[in-house]
């Protein structure tokens, strides 16, 4: 029965691409986020989706190549299509396992390339908005069903992801499903409906309820932060601080011992198996940087020949669980440069978009928007320091989201400039004050 639930809805869903391909973007990001195949048992579990989406999309671009905008230069996407380009070099000249390098390369490729083509159709506040939505689904589905079952099991079981997926872990489902909760605010500023509100404040704290019953050291942290900086760039201050207080702090009270535990290894990390393991992944991949410097050497490190080569302790080959130390170990610093520009750049850009829409209640859902994405970015920032989700889709997503707004408001605040020098107000050798770019 799923599998042809799947089949109808993926049906449904190329015929809506080749009439517009924003429909196309929508399913690529369906399918590539929540991974919905998963769920099925039968020819749909391993069927190809998004290979299938990924061809109507490019037909779509092409039946509608009239329709698409003009690819946005700025420095988040020039750093984005170099870092494209620079995960290639290493595999190439240093892999110590070339006949596995294809694999990893493919996936993460097509990750980025469509965030780049998503930039040629995403142009209106409806289609972000639907991109939102499609993300909140997509892991808002397992995080308040790990919330429900986090709550009814007291936390004694931890939360997984679907098989074959970015979030398989129960560490990277926590991580997820917590960049997702500020999108859910953003969704939750936006209704218009008091259930709409509502049902957004249930879905935030049973996702919180499942990242905590993930049992994640790294999401904890990433709660922890990300509190803090959602309070920060939100509206209405006081009603999401009573939230934060007094019903996080409850779900972490239910939390069985085995829970407090393991979090309590975070303040004796020197006496933790796990995570002498993963320091021993660290000095590895600093050590491979500077030899190869400054390549990285591709993406099958975390393997004993690197290991025997490069690491402290060569009895314990483990990926890097560190998005830093994973980006500095498989492309060396220049790798690690871009990655990190990639999200540095795209924070300034955001930043740009808040400042530049203060004074405009119209466009007060574009500053949500952009503060909201600079919340999961450090949800990101923070919980990815302790895992290996480079490639992971949802923070690119992040970004196209930021640098589609820019987009908007940047067009926004073009038209309102000439419309003020064509009635006089400024003078035409005044050019409008809003910077395209970062």
């Amino acid at each position: 029965m799923r599998d042809l639930v799947i089949l109808g809805l993926f049906l449904v869903l190329i015929y809506k691409t080749f009439k517009d391909p924003m429909w196309g973007v929508l399913g690529w990001v369906w399918m590539g986020v929540m991974n919905p195949h998963r769920l099925a048992y039968g020819f749909a579990h391993d069927a190809p989706w998004s290979m299938v989406i990924a061809l109507a999309l490019f037909m779509s671009l092409v039946l509608h190549r009239d329709k698409l905008v003009r690819f946005p230069f700025n420095a988040v996407t020039i750093l984005l299509a170099i870092w494209i380009l620079w995960i290639g070099v290493s595999p190439l000249l240093f892999s110590f396992y070339p006949d596995k390098e294809m694999h990893f390369w493919s996936r993460a490729f097509k990750v980025l390339l469509m965030v780049l083509v998503s930039l040629l159709v995403v142009q209106r506040r409806r289609d972000l908005n639907l991109l939102v939505l499609v993300l909140v689904i997509s892991i808002g589905y397992y995080g308040i069903k790990g919330g429900v079952f986090t709550v009814l099991s007291g936390g004694s079981a931890r939360v997984w992801g679907p098989e074959g997926s970015f979030i398989e872990d129960n560490n990277s489902l926590a991580l997820a499903t917590i960049m997702t909760v500020p999108l859910i605010r953003y969704l939750q500023l936006q209704a218009t409906k008091r259930w709409q509100r509502n049902l957004a404040i249930l879905a935030m704290l049973l996702c919180m309820a499942s990242a905590v019953g993930s049992q994640s050291r790294g999401a904890f942290l990433a709660i922890v932060t990300m509190s803090f900086f959602m309070w920060m760039k939100s509206r209405n201050k006081l009603p999401l601080a009573l939230v934060v207080l007094v019903a996080l702090p409850l779900i972490f009270v239910f939390m069985p011992d085995s829970w407090t535990e393991r979090m309590n290894t975070i303040k004796t990390y020197d006496q933790d198996a796990s995570a002498l393991g993963r320091i021993n992944a660290w000095q590895t991949a600093w050590r491979m940087a500077l030899d190869l410097f400054p390549f990285g050497g591709g993406f099958t490190v975390a393997g004993p020949a690197a290991f025997a080569k490069y690491a402290p302790d060569p009895s314990i080959p483990l990926t890097a669980h560190s998005i830093y130390f994973q980006a500095l170990g498989e492309h060396g610093f220049m790798g690690l440069f871009l990655f990190v520009g990639i999200f540095a750049m795209t924070w300034r850009l955001a930043s740009a978009t808040i400042k530049a829409t203060k004074a405009l209640p119209e466009l007060q859902w574009a500053r949500d928007l952009s503060a909201m994405c600079q919340v999961g970015l450090i949800g990101y920032a923070t919980g990815g320091a302790f895992l290996s989700l480079v490639y992971f889709d949802l923070p690119y997503y992040l970004v196209l989201i930021v640098v589609v707004l820019n987009r908007i408001v940047a067009a926004e605040m073009t038209a309102r400039h000439q419309a003020a020098v064509e009635s006089g107000q400024v003078p035409r050798d005044v050019h409008s004050p809003f910077w395209e770019g970062a």
